[in-house]
């Protein structure tokens, strides 16, 4: 627990902050997301509403020498998804869009998935799943629980479902910087890991496969693929713990009318 990095109760109000802002992004893009529209639109679109909207800072541009300020994961794409001026959203498409987002020192993180046009039913359910799967490890998060029972809430609901779990990438701990202590994976055995504690703040973020769990990265260095080809989605939230369960810190107004915070 030594590296892993508690937040104060002001430093909480900070990311509440920066939740509540990155929260509004994904508000307001939902009407832009739509057929026809390249992915580089919605990256341009977003910086600009960050920055001269919210005067904030969009955290990932940069941030290991990426250029761009989210990133968009469509259909097979597991995540990584470079924008691109040549790549239209098409009518059937899923795509995860994926922001981070920093005010006043501190950066949250969060991804939606956005069926565009008229996606096939089994994309909805992937889809849908996933969404639930993300949810199962939040409700598992209180004090005195572990990151092994979260983990192993996602794997089982995934698993139950017919679909598999990424490895290769997980959530992570959040706060000052973008990758913090402690690693968070999706997969896991219950009460084994680090030891859940007030003011800890991690994301929770799995990457679900319609198909097999194996991955590869193409040649661009970054964009991350299934390797059947099937669908893969993700959703994601940057989380707090508190004295007696969880507190959704990039919760959007849509899921306050059906989440309920501990």
């Amino acid at each position: 627990m030594a590296s892993v990095i508690l937040k104060s109760e002001n430093e909480l109000d900070l990311m509440r902050e920066s939740g509540r802002l990155l929260a509004s992004v994904f508000s307001h893009l939902d009407q832009h997301i739509k057929v026809g529209i390249s992915t580089m639109d919605i990256n341009d679109w977003v910086e600009d509403f960050i920055t001269n909207t919210l005067n904030a800072r969009p955290a990932s541009k940069g941030q290991y020498d990426f250029p761009f300020v989210l990133n968009t994961s469509i259909n097979d794409v597991v995540c990584h998804g470079i924008p691109s001026t040549t790549q239209l959203l098409k009518s059937g498409d899923i795509i995860n869009v994926d922001i981070t987002l920093e005010k006043n020192g501190f950066i949250t993180d969060s991804s939606k998935m956005y069926m565009v046009g008229d996606a096939s039913p089994l994309a909805q359910r992937l889809v849908d799943k996933t969404y639930e799967a993300m949810w199962q490890g939040i409700r598992a998060v209180k004090p005195g629980a572990t990151l092994g029972d979260i983990g192993y809430a996602i794997k089982k609901f995934a698993s139950s479902q017919g679909y598999s779990v990424v490895r290769e990438y997980c959530g992570h701990g959040i706060g000052q910087e973008m990758h913090e202590e402690p690693k968070v994976l999706h997969y896991g055995k219950p009460n084994s890991g680090i030891v859940l504690q007030e003011g800890m703040t991690f994301t929770i973020e799995p990457m679900i496969n319609q198909g097999e769990a194996k991955i590869k990265t193409k040649r661009d260095g970054w964009t991350v693929v299934t390797r059947d080809k099937k669908l893969s989605a993700q959703w994601e939230h940057t989380i707090a713990v508190t004295a007696d369960g969880y507190e959704v810190l990039t919760l959007r107004d849509e899921e306050r009318l059906t989440k309920t915070l501990s």
